[in-house]
Formats: structure tokens, C-alpha cells, sequence
């Protein structure tokens, strides 16, 4: 009998240490699979917002309001997600913050976001190599569902064909140019002045083809002046455009090819995009001066009056 007892004792207590061990693994379950995101932003507000929302997605958050005690966590803790403002409180903060974690944990979602111009936020995307940039408002709703997807397929992220600069501005120059064409349509300035779609565009593939062959040239190989350039500065003149209005299509020429390359981000290779980014400005810089010189080219031709 009393053998009987001992028995069913062991056995209920087996029974009851099985139970509470699946009730306690079934509890804590949720918050093991957590993804461990690292917020950085040193608005407090911004960050309260943040770290609610993204909580209440799923999220397990840990804030930094500096860039100090983010490389701290970065060295000391694992995440899967980082999600960092650009701008803290100067610009070019977020840098740091990306590059560390692109270095300590190169598998982590990162994702950056600002409200800066475009131009600024595709050159940021290209040197940080962030997987992306967000541009404000945003909410965390979005951003939970970007971040998702980029956790749910990590080979995607990862496993891509890299290509220089160069290869991908050649692929894309006809997306380039609808973008160029898009921005130029809502510019009210260079609107003011009536020309067809081809008036328009027909300089760009000639500009974007130089551009490709600057990028391919060699180090220490000659820099030729982009005869396309002038013209297009000469016949810019004709159609009646002032200075203003022809840098101003320069500038937003740079801005495209740089959206260019951000929507190419996963496979740009990145050990030698920076000089690439470096050469692209300074060939539209080039062919600015080149078509400036252009458009002058006939006042400059007149003979000078004569003494009185």
C-alpha cells in the first residue's frame, strides 16, 4: 500500500513539473521570438512614439538618445533590427551609428530615416549601404511591415549580384530620365518655358553616356571636357532659358542619378562606391561649366565696341 502511494505520488509529481514547464515555456515563448530592434534618436518625443509603436508590433526595443550609448549597446548587445535617425542632433550622426552596426552585425536590419531632401537621403542610402531610408513622416506600422519583410528573407538581402556604378546607370538611364522628367514637370521655373518631351530630354542620353565613360575611365587617365554638354548649354540659350533655370536642371539631374542608385541599393557594390559617388559629382559639376560656357558662347563671340 504504502509502496502503491509512493508510486502515484512520483507520478503526479511528474506530471505536475511537466505541466508547469510547458505552461511557463508556452508564456515565454512570445517573448523569445521577439526581434530585438535598437531604436537611436535623440528627440525625446520621437523616440516615446517609436518605442511604443514598434512595441506594440511585436518588438522587443531597446532606446539610445545618443550616439555614444548606441555603440555602446551595438558592442555589448545583439540585434536583429536597427532602426536610427540620420540627423542626432548633427547631421551625418547616423553614420556612425549604421557603420557600426553594419560592422558588429553585419546580418541586422538596418533602416534610417530623416526628413532631408532627396539628394541628400540618396547619397546617405549609397555610402551607409542601409537596406533603407525612410523618409519622415513614417509610422511604425510601416516600418514593422518593412522590417518583416526584409527578416523574412535574409538570403534576398544578402545573396545579389553586385554591380558598379556604372553598369547600373547604363541599365537604367531611360528610369533616370522619367525621373529627371518628372521632377523638371513640377518645377514651375523651367515649366515657364513651352518645349516638347524630346526638346526636353534629348540632351540626357548623351550627358548620362559621358557620365558612364567617366566612371570607366582609369585613375590617372585624361578627364575629357563632354562636348554634349556645351551644346546642350548653346541650345539651352535659344529656347530662351536663363542660368538660373539651366543649373537648376543640372541640379536635379544629380538628384536623379542619385534615386537611381538608391533604388538599386541591394546590388550596388559597395567597395568602390564611394569614389564612384565622388566622380559623379564632380561630371555633372563638369558639364554645368561646360554648358555655362556654351550658353555664354555667343555673347562672348561678339566684337568688343568700339571707344567713343
Amino acid at each position: 500500500m504504502l509502496l502503491r502511494g509512493k508510486r502515484a505520488y512520483v507520478q503526479y509529481r511528474t506530471a505536475y513539473l511537466c505541466f508547469v514547464h510547458i505552461y511557463y515555456l508556452d508564456k515565454a515563448s512570445p517573448q523569445m521570438n521577439k526581434k530585438r530592434l535598437l531604436l537611436v534618436d535623440d528627440n525625446d518625443d520621437v523616440r516615446a512614439v517609436f518605442q511604443e509603436g514598434m512595441q506594440a508590433h511585436g518588438f522587443e526595443v531597446v532606446a539610445a538618445a545618443t550616439v555614444n550609448e548606441a555603440l555602446r549597446l551595438i558592442s555589448t548587445e545583439k540585434f536583429d533590427v536597427l532602426l536610427s535617425d540620420l540627423h542626432m542632433p548633427d547631421a551625418g550622426d547616423g553614420f556612425t551609428v549604421v557603420s557600426a552596426m553594419r560592422h558588429a552585425q553585419p546580418n541586422a536590419v538596418t533602416l534610417v530615416f530623416s526628413g532631408y531632401p532627396a539628394l541628400q537621403e540618396a547619397m546617405a542610402a549609397v555610402l551607409l549601404e542601409a537596406d533603407e531610408v525612410l523618409v519622415k513622416p513614417v509610422g511604425p506600422a510601416a516600418i514593422a511591415e518593412i522590417i518583416e519583410k526584409k527578416l523574412s528573407n535574409p538570403l534576398a538581402r544578402m545573396s545579389m549580384k553586385k554591380e558598379r556604378v556604372a553598369e547600373i546607370l547604363e541599365r537604367d538611364a531611360e528610369p533616370t530620365i522619367r525621373d529627371w522628367m518628372s521632377k523638371v514637370e513640377q518645377n514651375e521655373e523651367l515649366c515657364g518655358v513651352s518645349l516638347s518631351y524630346q526638346e526636353r530630354t534629348g540632351h540626357l542620353p548623351l550627358l548620362l553616356g559621358d557620365l558612364v565613360r567617366r566612371l570607366r575611365l582609369g585613375p590617372n587617365a585624361k578627364l575629357p571636357n563632354s562636348a554634349a554638354a556645351r551644346e546642350h548649354g548653346i541650345m539651352r540659350r535659344k529656347q530662351g532659358y536663363t542660368v538660373a533655370m539651366a543649373v537648376e536642371e543640372s541640379r536635379i539631374l544629380q538628384v536623379s542619378i542619385f534615386s537611381t542608385l538608391q533604388s538599386n541599393l541591394r546590388t550596388v557594390d559597395f567597395s568602390s562606391v564611394l569614389l564612384d559617388v565622388m566622380t559623379i559629382a564632380d561630371e555633372v559639376d563638369s558639364q554645368l561649366k561646360q554648358a555655362m560656357l556654351g550658353f555664354m558662347e555667343p555673347a562672348a563671340s561678339m566684337p568688343a565696341s568700339s571707344p567713343v
